[in-house]
């Protein structure tokens, strides 16, 4: 009987130690040190914040923290991390529309593009990207269309 317990409280304890080791791996170092929150600011006309004082694109929206840095997002649930790398898909929409004006840092590229429009994200991401955000989209509709059905019998 005993044994019987021992080799399961093992495998539960391996299995425990290899999800913190991967959740660990995940986590990358982007290469900005906040010792505290930094004050955040609405960006006119939307629902996200933005860090002025930070030296980078640093943003706040829907209780997390995405970070815009050498063509990649990041995203954190706190203004220190652990930062993961978003794929561009699942960036949030608002995220995406503030305008060049709120990026901190912009790549050289955006110099000439209008400071007071959104970056031009489908030249950087490819004309797949907005057929993967369409069909995502569509998919998220049609469940929630099934939700409706489902609450109506």
């Amino acid at each position: 009987m005993l044994r019987k317990m021992i080799l399961p409280g093992f495998v539960v304890a391996a299995l425990v130690g290899w999800v913190a080791v991967a959740q660990a791996q995940v986590s990358v170092d982007i290469g900005i040190h906040l010792g505290s929150p930094p004050q955040l600011v609405a960006v006119p006309s939307s629902p996200v914040l933005y860090a002025p004082a930070v030296a980078g694109n640093f943003f706040f929206y829907g209780n997390q923290y995405y970070v815009f840095r050498r063509g990649a997002w990041y995203m954190g649930p706190r203004h220190d991390g652990p930062w993961a790398v978003i794929a561009p898909e699942f960036v949030p929409r608002p995220i995406l529309a503030v305008p060049v004006r709120y990026y901190r840092v912009p790549p050289p590229e955006w110099k000439r593009w209008h400071r007071e429009g959104p970056p031009r994200w489908e030249p950087a991401y490819g004309r797949r990207w907005e057929e993967h955000r369409e069909a995502v989209r569509s998919e998220h509709r049609e469940e929630h269309r099934e939700l409706r059905r489902e609450e109506k019998r």
